[in-house]
């Protein structure tokens, strides 16, 4: 059972039904379904669709599992950066989704972790085994995954304490006009494509930092650091700023000048306390070879 918890920060006074359309990636239909069915609460009651929600309503739904889906172990290249018997760190690539969903079944990076690791947690079920957090399918970088269910949920604290430092590195089209500033808005599915998110005036709250580390004539290689890990949420707030991520087809334009297999966005950093050791720890990831390439090939073009 997948259980998402959402707290209204503010009286909108929104149905229940349509507040978890605009930040569950589910229809209406579907969303009926499950507060009819007894796996939406409200507080800690049940309660119908037409429920009026107020500043401080905690929301817990229970996504029950694809009875068929379970994930197998795949002989799948894994760069592990770091690993001991509660954790491992991994240098994530491009082009892998984290766990199965929808109509993808193998070839994700938890197939890759059942192959490599003797152990993982249970608590996101046999589907996400292990993943405290994810990455985008064409995000690159730092992911720490659990080994055990103490690990999990110590882990799991500090992310929605807020306390994991989280940094990230991209290219973004045009210039940022702030050497630096912060970002904050709330994010929702997005009613024109339940894929995509966006910026709304009633969703989940974003925060996001920013410092532009370099400048081009036409780019900017910017440090992102993420108070919240809301769905795409770095690619929302680039294109919120109208300067979208350099190869994100989906958030920036559609035909890119540079060749990229997807969005050039990294973990590049990745700092939270050990469940067990009790000490900080840090993890960095490289740029991949096509994100330095391209940046390779700014700087030359600058220098001329």
């Amino acid at each position: 059972m997948n259980e998402e918890i959402f707290v209204i920060e503010n009286d909108e006074n929104y149905r229940l039904d349509v507040y978890l359309a605009l930040v569950l990636p589910y229809t209406r239909s579907y969303i009926k379904n499950l507060i009819d069915g007894g796996n939406v609460t409200v507080n800690g009651a049940n309660v119908k669709c037409g429920k009026s929600l107020k500043a401080g309503d905690v929301i817990t739904v229970n996504i029950p599992p694809a009875a068929s889906l379970e994930a197998k172990p795949e002989d799948i290249p894994l760069d592990i950066l770091y690993e001991d018997k509660d954790l491992a760190v991994i240098n994530k690539q491009r082009g892998i989704s984290v766990h199965p969903s929808g109509n993808i079944y193998s070839g994700t990076l938890v197939n890759a972790l059942l192959y490599h690791l003797k152990e993982l947690s249970t608590i996101n079920g046999v589907v996400r085994p292990g993943i405290v957090h994810r990455l985008d399918k064409d995000t690159t970088g730092v992911m720490v995954v659990a080994k055990n269910n103490f690990a999990h949920l110590e882990l799991s604290k500090q992310i929605s304490e807020r306390t994991v430092i989280k940094k990230y590195l991209a290219l973004l089209e045009g210039n940022l006009p702030q050497d630096q500033g912060s970002i904050v808005t709330n994010i929702a599915r997005s009613e024109k494509d339940r894929k995509l998110m966006t910026v709304a005036q009633v969703g989940r709250k974003a925060i996001t930092d920013y410092k532009v580390l370099e400048r081009f004539p036409d780019n900017c290689m910017v440090e992102f650091r993420i108070h919240t890990g809301r769905t795409h949420q770095i690619r929302v707030h680039a294109k919120y700023l109208q300067h979208p991520v350099v190869g994100d087809t989906a958030y920036g334009y559609k035909k890119q000048k540079f060749a990229t297999n997807g969005q050039l966005l990294h973990s590049y950093s990745l700092t939270f306390v050990h469940p067990t050791l009790k000490e900080e720890m840090t993890f960095t990831a490289p740029l991949p070879e096509d994100f330095s390439e391209i940046l390779d090939k700014l700087r030359r073009a600058q220098m001329k």
